[in-house]
Formats: structure tokens, C-alpha cells, sequence
């Protein structure tokens, strides 16, 4: 089963750059090829994009799906190149890369924004501002979520002679 994460937990960072990444979030990922999170800056925040190693393979395999040598491949493979593993330590913290931070404009707080099958990074007042902006835009375009698909019917079975 997937991982999914929800609700927003803001968190101290200490001094030396370690941030206590939420228990749920740990328990999420637990079971994983790898014990901790994967970050990357994201295209259109400013923030981080995060999950687990499990969601990163995945991104990976859909990129495989594009013509190799192509401007989109090259584009979105780009994502690879700046992610970042980030083990936890015995604590269930992480170190968080001065790169990532300064993106985020991270400094002594950091909010972990749950996303379903990821989440994001923000310096919590900035989440907060954005979070405000995209409930408004969504409200003002009448935005829902697609459907549900309906589960696919059963095959039918030949009838035994």
C-alpha cells in the first residue's frame, strides 16, 4: 500500500539544520527500501517536494515512458539530479541540505504540508499565504475533484457442459 500523508506539522529546526519530521510521516514510510525522505526543490513552489523512495521509483519508471533524448525527458529527469536522500536519524529527525533550505526560505521553522501521496516543505508563514491563495482560487473556479472510476466488471465465465 502506498504511503499517504495528511495535516500540517510546523517544527522546530535546530541550529545545526535538523528538523524532527512528523511520527506520522515516519510510519508512513516505514517499510521502505530506504529510511528516510527524499527532497527536491519544487518547479513551482517555493518550497520542497517530498516522499519516499517508493514515490521517487515511481517518478522514474513514468519518466521511462518518454523518448529519451527528448527536451521533456531532459527537463523533467533534471529532478533526479537534485534530489536528495535524507536519512532519519535515531531520533526521526533529518539534516536539511542548505540548498533546500534557502529554496524554501527555510531558517528556524520548517511545516511538513501532507499532499496525500506526498508532501511539500515550507517555511510556515509562506504555507500559510499560499495555502490561503489556492483554497480562494479553487473556491472562486468551482474546482471538485474528478469522479471516482468505477471498478472494472467482472470477466465473464464460461459456462461449464
Amino acid at each position: 500500500m502506498a504511503a499517504l500523508f495528511l495535516s500540517k506539522f510546523v517544527n522546530k529546526v535546530d541550529r545545526k539544520g535538523r528538523v524532527s519530521v512528523p511520527a506520522t510521516f515516519r510510519a508512513a514510510l516505514a517499510g521502505q527500501s530506504f529510511n528516510g525522505i527524499i527532497a527536491f526543490r519544487s518547479f513551482k513552489d517555493a518550497a520542497l517536494d517530498a516522499g519516499g523512495i517508493d514515490r521517487i521509483e515511481e517518478m522514474a519508471a513514468r519518466l521511462d515512458t518518454l523518448q529519451q533524448f527528448s527536451k521533456e525527458y531532459d527537463a523533467l529527469a533534471s529532478i533526479f539530479a537534485d534530489a536528495q536522500q535524507l536519512p532519519f536519524d535515531g531520533e526521526g529527525r533529518i539534516m536539511l541540505p542548505e540548498e533546500l533550505a534557502a529554496h524554501a526560505g527555510i531558517t528556524d521553522s520548517a511545516a511538513f504540508v501532507g499532499l496525500g501521496r506526498t508532501f511539500q516543505i515550507w517555511e510556515p508563514a509562506a504555507h500559510a499565504q499560499h495555502q490561503a491563495e489556492m483554497r480562494e482560487s479553487a473556491k472562486r473556479q468551482g474546482m471538485t475533484l474528478p469522479p471516482r472510476m468505477p471498478a472494472p466488471a467482472p470477466a465473464p465465465q464460461a459456462e461449464a457442459r
